[in-house]
């Protein structure tokens, strides 16, 4: 948790965004509950909200809090502790106390709110977020029947937390500095004949051992053709690629999220390191484009260019460039957007809408696979955190369907694609920050990954 009036100015600057939109009313928070595994007392690892963690900090179950647009009142419905809770959980600070930590003055025990709002509201607008966890839909639906989210509270949210703040820049540095050692775990771990899930473990232990554990599900596979594969029970065969694309969220809640893609030798093939080099010129390019003032789109499109132009001298694609990217022909190798925003969540925000989290207002989504897949499209300013992920990808079903539907055209040499069928995939992935004049990867160190380097780091 940061200091108290890092809370008390950004819902400050929450209610100056609503007031100067025009909106009157309540803004209403409901914070996450528990969520039982089997039974009640037996429940998921706790996750706070993370736009309630933005503006109110507090990280625990069965709160909720208010604020008044027009007064700037604010409450916080919590309950203290019973002799009950005590048993099992020892004495806890007091409600008054937990509010005051954030700047809040006033509470009042959680199961007033009902009753506060039926006081309170009469006829004005209550503007809150969509919910992303069954509980707090269903609260949501009982306290306020029929209402939905409000566009207007969403904007003002997403404005905020798109930029990120200097604290909140030194957080994701030391998520990604976890994520750097996490990665190296796992690097130094592959080996012949071991099981995947072995690596996991390893992982996965530096970041419940550094931090509050994984930012995602771990992706490690050497069948990196699928996109998420989260399967890590294959035995690691000599002469396959591995993908591992994990992140380590911090134990102040901050994501990081890096793939690498390692010859489980340790050494490329011929074929690996040309498709492995393309990936990595263009993860490159990525982040030499990447400044204020151009549109991520735009430098989707450009790396998918240099992916094709890479094809090309292999022999795997033909024809003119501008063409096969206006057509859409890079995304029968990457399905998948460059990149997306990072905070709080791993891809951040997204539940408060994907397209008016990642997209201008004069921007429309596109319908194309892969630019249509393209998380974050905005016009780049500084203080944005986005990730920079080229792939390329050999999926034998893709291919098939593009050869039969004639959607490749004249572009894709289907005979010598034949060839990949058992390639798999390769990801590169970097977390950077916007600056003023341009870009840095966040981390004190970059994981290895220009093709030489990755070898040399592999070596026993």
């Amino acid at each position: 948790m940061f200091a108290k009036e890092v809370y008390v100015s950004r819902r400050a600057t929450l209610l100056a965004k609503m007031r100067e939109a025009g909106q009157n009313g309540i803004i209403l928070f409901v914070g996450n509950a528990e969520a039982p595994a089997q039974y009640k007392d037996n429940c998921y690892k706790w996750r706070q909200d993370s736009s309630w963690l933005y503006y109110w900090g507090l990280d625990e179950p069965m709160m909720a809090a208010v604020m008044s647009i027009d007064s700037g009142e604010e409450i916080l419905f919590a309950d203290d502790v019973e002799i009950d809770d005590i048993i099992w959980m020892g004495p806890q600070p007091s409600v008054e106390s937990k509010a005051a930590s954030v700047g809040v003055s006033r509470h009042r025990p959680y199961g007033e709110l009902p009753a506060w709002l039926e006081e309170r509201v009469k006829g004005r607008p209550v503007h809150f977020l969509p919910p992303s966890r069954y509980y707090n839909t269903m609260k949501l639906a009982s306290l306020l029947p029929g209402a939905q989210p409000s566009e207007a509270l969403i904007k003002a949210v997403i404005s905020m937390r798109l930029i990120k703040e200097p604290i909140e820049i030194k957080a994701l540095d030391d998520a990604c500095d976890l994520g750097v050692a996490m990665h190296t775990v796992a690097r130094n771990a592959i080996t012949i004949g071991i099981v995947e899930q072995d690596i996991v473990g390893k992982m996965e232990g530096v970041a419940l051992a550094k931090g509050w554990g994984v930012s995602f599900p771990t992706i490690l596979t050497q069948h990196g053709e699928t996109l998420h594969n989260h399967i890590h029970d294959k035995v690691i065969e000599p002469g396959k690629l591995m993908v591992i694309d994990a992140g380590v969220e911090s134990n102040e809640h901050y994501a990081s999220d890096f793939t690498r893609t390692y010859p489980t030798t340790g050494k490329f093939t011929t074929k690996q390191r040309e498709i492995y080099q393309i990936v990595y010129e263009c993860n490159e390019l990525a982040f030499s484009l990447a400044k204020p003032g151009i549109t991520y789109r735009e430098v989707h499109l450009a790396t998918a260019r240099k992916m094709l132009e890479g094809l090309c001298a292999l022999g795997l694609v033909k024809g003119d460039l501008d063409e096969m990217v206006a057509k859409g022909i890079a995304g029968l190798f990457q399905p998948h957007g460059l990149g997306h925003n990072m905070g709080l969540d791993v891809h951040d925000m997204e539940d408060l809408g994907e397209n008016l989290v990642g997209y201008d207002p004069d921007q429309t989504r596109a319908k194309q696979l892969g630019l249509g897949s393209l998380r974050m499209a905005r016009r780049l300013q500084p203080g944005h955190v986005i990730t920079d992920e080229p792939g390329i990808y050999f999926i034998p079903a893709l291919i098939e369907k593009f050869k039969k539907e004639g959607l490749g055209g004249d572009f894709v040499n289907y005979a010598k694609l034949e060839g990949y069928y058992d390639f798999g995939g390769i990801r590169l992935e970097d977390d950077v920050l916007i600056t003023p004049d341009g870009a840095r990867r966040l981390g004190h160190s970059r994981l290895p990954i220009a093709p030489d380097d990755v070898e040399a780091a592999m070596k026993r």
